[in-house]
């Protein structure tokens, strides 16, 4: 049995069938995690939506910021332009099953044999794992009652910052949202930086990539992660990241976690596709790489 890891699709349909391919893929015994943001942007969002859901229990895939705007774009409270990519799924017969079915993945997955936690973006510092479960469930709850479309009216925004236990409705729930699936830099008292985009060491001062912050609770345990292109693949220090930039000309990665050494594959992608602009891809960001 084997467990492989999967970076952010956002849409790579044709890449995902040869990286499959390419593990020899045996679905009799192994499973595939997919670190979230499975559509957006890319040229088959609704063949790569389609496709996973089709694998049940052998597919782990926790949400991603583009997913979720998904998911918002289907409750109109996001409309998309003429040229998303998004709209292939909103216009298929089986919209609302697929919809309903992303809306029930996790914010984070964690399997206690291999100590191995998957999310999309990061865990703020203050958080344990056991912390960051229980945190993304209250997110995950309201997502899959009746009052979802409420909690996607109010996901938007940058604040609050920073994680703090005494914070209630709307706020608790974002900064929640944001840190699994937006994070990317923050001080070392846990206050996200979200418009920090590019890789390590060209962020302002006072900040630092959210996994060396040094109190961070959760260094114990291994955390799989995608949602950052510009920092590329890294396995290192309890951390693997696997966006490796596929949509913008870069390679798809699976990174096989069962064994005594993590190994990875790779498939090259076409050169970076004309990506219409579009706005609002997830909670505040701009038409940009993210």
């Amino acid at each position: 049995m084997a467990i492989y890891a999967i970076g952010d699709v956002q849409g790579c349909f044709d890449e995902l069938t040869a990286l499959v391919e390419k593990i020899e893929f045996d679905p009799k015994s192994d499973e595939l995690w997919f670190v979230g943001d499975l559509v957006n942007r890319g040229p088959k969002s609704l063949e790569t939506l389609r496709w996973v859901k089709s694998l049940g229990g052998l597919a782990t895939t926790v949400l991603g910021n583009h997913d979720l705007h998904l998911l918002a774009a289907h409750a109109k409270i996001k409309p998309t332009t003429e040229s998303s990519s998004l709209n292939a799924i909103l216009d298929a017969s089986d919209a609302d099953e697929l919809v309903d079915w992303l809306r029930q993945r996790p914010l984070i997955h964690f399997d206690s044999k291999l100590n191995i936690a998957m999310v999309h973006a990061g865990v703020v510092p203050q958080w344990s794992i056991e912390n960051a479960i229980a945190h993304a469930h209250e997110v995950e709850r309201v997502l899959r009652s009746g009052n979802y479309m409420d909690f996607l009216n109010n996901m938007y925004g940058d604040r609050p910052k920073q994680w703090d236990e005494t914070l209630s409705g709307w706020e608790r729930l974002r900064v929640i949202t944001n840190s699994f699936t937006r994070l990317r830099y923050c001080d070392p008292q846990g206050v996200m930086s979200l418009a920090e985009k590019g890789p390590p060491g060209t962020q302002g001062p006072g900040v630092q990539p959210w996994y060396e912050v040094n109190s961070r609770k959760s260094k114990d345990t291994t955390i799989v992660f995608g949602h950052w292109s510009t920092l590329g693949y890294q396995d290192k220090n309890n951390v693997i990241a696997t966006d490796t930039g596929c949509l913008w000309g870069g390679a798809l990665t699976a990174v096989n976690i069962s064994g005594t050494e993590n190994r990875k594959y790779q498939i090259a992608c076409e050169a970076k596709r004309a990506i219409p602009a579009m706005a609002s891809l997830h909670p505040g960001s701009s038409a940009t790489q993210d």
